[in-house]
């Protein structure tokens, strides 16, 4: 886990990490007690368990970084069609790298990646879009300013084979997504900030992906818009069955959001649940949600 340097250790635990108001938690305490649950970390048949037997993706002892940094120790992850996981926990556990990783934009040293049965694991990101159907929105604003609503979701169709297939492809999206078709003439720049999201996210859709990875999809928003954005998300794993990966940094929000959820601490998974029971559990509340 990433150290906090100087007076910021000093601080208490914040963005989800303080506890109740009757007994604020440093920064140093919410990790230690936060290792103590990795500890007692779920096994491979309680993974399995919560993806209800057939996952459509399938981690298997990951072990990854960047350069010859470890920051993921032999993470086991599995995500059904149709269904949401959540990964919670304390900045530097690793749940960004966990998607970087499903990507390809991390460093994988051991362990395999496994889409719908078929090893993924050493495919290049352009290679899990476009062959295994493996989507990633991520955190920074990724928008282009300078092209317009339909030249960005163009972008999103840039590995079809053709101009026509990304227009026809990006047509189809704006079809589901009016408040983007109203504006599809309009320069990226122009939207607000929820708009710019739901861009990112319809970009994504472009291919036609079975598996979603989004980083902080409420990350900046105003509540209206992370409202919008969760909706959209809601949508498309109960009406297109598509299985959504995301880290959010609103914890409570993604837990109420998603079927299942993972607490990673020091790059393991400490525990992992259904969405509304690590809700109610105390030590989650008091470590992760606020209280």
């Amino acid at each position: 886990m990433a150290a906090a340097g100087g007076r910021d250790r000093e601080r208490p635990a914040t963005r989800g990490l303080a506890a109740s108001s009757e007994d604020v938690l440093s920064v140093d305490a919410v990790e230690e007690q936060a290792a103590a649950l990795a500890r007692r970390g779920p096994g491979r048949e309680r993974i399995a368990e919560l993806a209800g037997g057939a996952p459509l993706l399938r981690i298997d002892g990951l072990v990854a970084g960047y350069g010859k940094m470890e920051i993921l120790h032999r993470i086991d992850l599995q995500v059904a069609a149709g269904q949401s996981l959540c990964l919670i926990g304390p900045n530097g556990a690793g749940k960004s790298t966990v998607l970087n990783s499903i990507y390809g934009f991390a460093r994988i040293k051991a362990g395999a990646i496994v889409l719908d049965g078929r090893d993924v694991t050493r495919l290049s990101p352009s290679q899990k879009l476009s062959r295994a159907g493996i989507a990633y929105v991520l955190q920074d604003n990724s928008v282009f300013p300078d092209m317009t609503v339909e030249e960005n979701l163009w972008m999103g169709g840039y590995l079809l084979n053709s101009a026509e297939q990304a227009r026809e492809a990006a047509e189809r999206v704006l079809r589901k997504y009016g408040r983007l078709a109203r504006r599809r003439r309009q320069l990226a720049r122009v939207l607000s900030g929820g708009e710019r999201r739901l861009l990112e996210i319809s970009r994504a859709l472009v291919m036609d992906p079975r598996v979603l990875l989004i980083d902080e999809p409420s990350i900046g928003l105003e509540p209206r818009y992370i409202d919008m954005v969760f909706e959209i998300l809601a949508d498309l794993q109960g009406s297109e069955g598509k299985a959504i990966l995301m880290v959010e940094q609103n914890a409570k929000k993604g837990l109420e959001f998603a079927d299942v959820g993972y607490v990673l601490v020091s790059g393991t998974v400490a525990m992992a649940d259904t969405g509304d029971r690590l809700l109610r559990h105390p030590e989650v509340g008091r470590l992760f949600l606020g209280g």
